[in-house]
């Protein structure tokens, strides 16, 4: 069964009689349980008030006030069982209708609240559960050897490396030592005199501690401390610690572990040194007694052998506790804590330590701030990496893959709309862009809906849905269509484009555009730069290498000049638009905000150095929080979010093109509204990019396949950027005539408002 959880600080789970229905009503909400109980003044149970309480009076009272007191709609029968009743006789009680029972003195007095424990626990801003960030605790201990200024030397260390919680421990070692914690006792062994000296010579005093628990919370850690005896709880207590370490010595301690369960805190309970026997007691015990714990897996050995850590009884434990499971590490490194991350420690406690020569043996197996830090990033990445047992997906870098190095089906010979497709008819070759050749018993037979040349490929319209196909389209703004060289014309010519977006890539820089080129076209034009160059350079104008970084201002450079040659063969008025990535990346993590500064302004002095001679324009791209490069998923840090786009903005007179999918991603990303993101860049934006995402990388989406209001986007943009110009971008959407393209726009005009095609200059 699943344990009882008493709750001794019900305070959420109580309002008092004379409160009004609506107040009743926002503590059920704040407490999640669907139910509140009402008290007299002195605490004595009065009733209830559920949800159903509450409509089976709406339902039966002829004005609804309110305001009313919370006993004109309360049940006044209401179920209670007598404080010390035991959790097998409440689990009894306890059902899918019954979900908390108020426990009552013999006065009728409200003294705690039974409920069913869930999967999971809170400590402070942190839940604890397998659906939670591991809880990453590092263990100061006595590591600061007596000194004040160490530990809080180690509290600042601990929260530079990524650690979630300081723990400490607290002793009176005149209450917990028969001898009084007196070292000189010669009648204690090597062993016992070892401990007693060094804890008289490095403990700190109790206001000691407390500083160094303010200082821990003041720098966002979650303080912990373990109470080694009932005096230490107590001062614990008081100070407000929000949840308790059991140290694995006293996990035998019932009578310790009841006087925490008693504080109605969450117990975080290591295991070692004990026998299973000996764990399944203490479970026991601390269900009967209505706490909330975690059980940490534990080798109680200094340092523990690696064939003594046993990481597989992660499971057996989890089986046995009914409650989330974790493991307190004593080896020495760092693999065996991401290790029992991945597989399922959702609370990792090691020890760390400024320097691993100093006196007492909890240094030795400590780790130094750096490798705790390592040891965090590394379980992170596990967490990141597990993912779900959902059915499997294609990721992004996938795809992009895929496409490449995949093959396809494709027709072997020139194929007339309206033949029956023949096993002769298909080949299958690289590369991966069209159907999968899994598919090939699904078109044989098949009625081919359009003309195939010999080498096309084959797609699932052919299968399935025609393609979209081209027609006038009716926008507010002046629209496009991506390009390569060779397609220009022939999309130009059927349908009624302001645009085109050639979309160079670095092998275009080479070509002679009077040979792709030869006359003059009579559309618009915008350039998007190559992110990758020839030698596999990825332009970043951000870069710390001035070797690079001039690379990549003199490739920019071959572009402008290209783009200013490609002006003159369209129907440019004004400079023409360059769409570019700028760089800004990072390979392994976001940069903090206070490391955005040097980037910043290596881009403002790079961008300095590209002579635009006034006819092209460069507009950046926002960016994606996780974009895809050549060479793998990298982490970007500018131009994602909203306010270093405007300060760059006004800072340069500069404006950018939106790239909607990419700036979804990051406001996702980044917890933020993207309404709020598109009021604020809009009135920047030059020309946007539209195609849908979803979560934080799934980018290039068809319209309508992700989470972007396009309704109101429009409406923005209608709003903020009357002159900004747009094309549909999705993932491979030229393929196939452009099915992809053709069908953003079909799905996008449904979303402007109806009025004639407005030409904007």
């Amino acid at each position: 069964m699943r344990g009882i959880l008493i709750e001794r600080n019900f305070t959420q789970f109580v309002v008092f009689a004379e409160d009004s229905i609506l107040s009743a009503l926002s503590k059920i909400t704040a407490n999640q349980s669907r139910l509140i109980f009402v008290v007299s003044e002195s605490g004595i149970l009065q009733g209830v008030l559920t949800d159903g309480d509450f409509r089976r009076w709406i339902a039966k009272c002829g004005e609804i006030d309110l305001n009313r007191p919370v006993t004109a709609a309360m049940n006044p029968s209401c179920r209670s069982a007598a404080e010390g009743t035991s959790a097998s006789d409440l689990s009894a009680q306890l059902n899918s209708r019954i979900i908390a029972l108020p426990l009552l003195d013999s006065h009728g007095r409200i003294v705690a609240v039974a409920r069913r424990a869930t999967d999971g626990l809170q400590i402070g801003s942190h839940r604890i559960g397998d659906d939670a960030p591991c809880f990453l605790i590092a263990e100061i201990g006595n590591n600061h050897n007596g000194d004040l200024n160490t530990a809080l030397q180690l509290i600042d260390a601990a929260q530079a490396a990524g650690a979630d919680c300081a723990k400490f421990q607290m002793r009176d070692m005149s209450r917990l030592y028969r001898n009084a914690g007196d070292s000189n006792d010669m009648a204690s062994d090597l062993g016992t005199q070892y401990t007693l000296d060094l804890l008289e010579r490095f403990q700190l005093s109790d206001d000691e501690l407390f500083r160094c628990f303010d200082h821990a919370a003041s720098k966002g850690l979650v303080p912990l401390c373990t109470p080694w005896d009932e005096a230490s709880l107590t001062k614990l207590n008081s100070w407000g610690m929000e949840g308790f370490k059991v140290a694995s010595a006293d996990f035998t301690n019932h009578a310790l572990l009841t006087s925490l369960a008693a504080t109605g805190k969450p117990l975080i309970c290591s295991t070692g040194m004990a026998s299973e026997v000996e764990i399944r007691s203490g479970i026991r015990h601390l269900q009967n007694e209505g706490a909330g714990y975690v059980l940490l897996h534990c080798n109680s050995t200094y340092p523990t052998p690696f064939k003594d850590v046993n990481l597989r009884y992660l499971e057996r434990l989890r089986n046995l506790a009914e409650a989330p499971v974790g493991y307190s590490g004593h080896e020495r490194g760092i693999e065996v804590p991401i290790a029992a991350a991945a597989l399922g420690a959702v609370v990792i406690e090691k020890h760390i330590t400024l320097d691993r020569s100093m006196e007492g043996n909890d240094h030795k197996v400590s780790l130094l701030p750096d490798e705790f830090a390592q040891m965090v990033q590394g379980i992170r990445r596990v967490e990141e990496s597990m993912g779900s047992s959902g059915e499997r997906s294609i990721s992004q870098g996938e795809m992009m893959n895929r496409e490449v190095l995949a093959k396809s089906l494709v027709a072997t010979c020139n194929i007339p709309s309206g033949t029956e497709i023949t096993e002769a008819m298909v080949g299958i070759q690289s590369p991966g862009q069209g159907l999968q050749p899994n598919r090939l018993s699904d078109l044989i037979g098949k009625t081919l809906p359009m003309d195939k040349a010999a080498g096309d490929f084959f797609f699932p319209s052919d299968l399935e849905t025609p393609a979209a196909t081209p027609r006038p389209y009716r926008f507010l703004h002046r629209f496009g269509l991506p390009v390569r060289y060779h397609d220009i014309e022939s999309f130009a010519a059927t349908s009624n484009l302001d645009l085109v977006e050639i979309h160079l890539s670095y092998k275009d820089l080479e070509v002679d555009l009077d040979q792709v080129l030869p006359r003059k076209q009579p559309i618009g034009l915008v350039v998007h730069a190559p992110e990758l160059f020839a030698g596999d350079h990825t332009l970043d104008l951000c870069s710390a290498d001035d070797d690079y970084r001039r690379h990549s201002i003199d490739e920019l450079q071959r572009v402008v000049d290209i783009s200013r040659d490609l002006r003159r063969r369209f129907d440019c008025t004004d400079p023409v638009l360059l769409v570019t990535n700028v760089g800004g990346f990072s390979e392994h993590h976001h940069l903090k905000h206070n490391e955005l500064q040097p980037l910043r302004q290596r881009l403002i002095n790079s961008l300095q150095q590209v002579n635009t001679s006034g006819e092209v324009e460069i507009i950046p791209q926002t960016m994606p929080p996780f974009p895809w490069h050549f060479g793998g998923q990298r982490y970007h840090n500018l131009f994602v979010d909203s306010a270093f786009i405007q300060e760059f903005c006004k800072e340069t007179g500069m404006r950018v093109c939106l790239d909607v999918s990419h700036s979804k991603l990051a406001s996702n990303h980044l917890n933020s509204s993207f309404s709020g993101f598109l009021k604020a860049i809009l009135p920047f934006t030059a020309h946007l990019h539209l195609a849908d995402a979803k979560g934080v990388d799934g980018e290039g989406l068809q319209i309508h396949d992700g989470e972007i209001d396009w309704v109101q986007l429009f409406s923005l943009m209608k709003q903020l950027a009357p002159e900004a110009t747009f094309i549909p971008e999705i993932w491979q959407g030229h393929k196939n005539n452009g099915e992809g393209a053709w069908l953003a726009l079909e799905r996008l005009e449904n979303c402007v408002e109806s009025g004639p095609q407005q030409k904007v200059a």
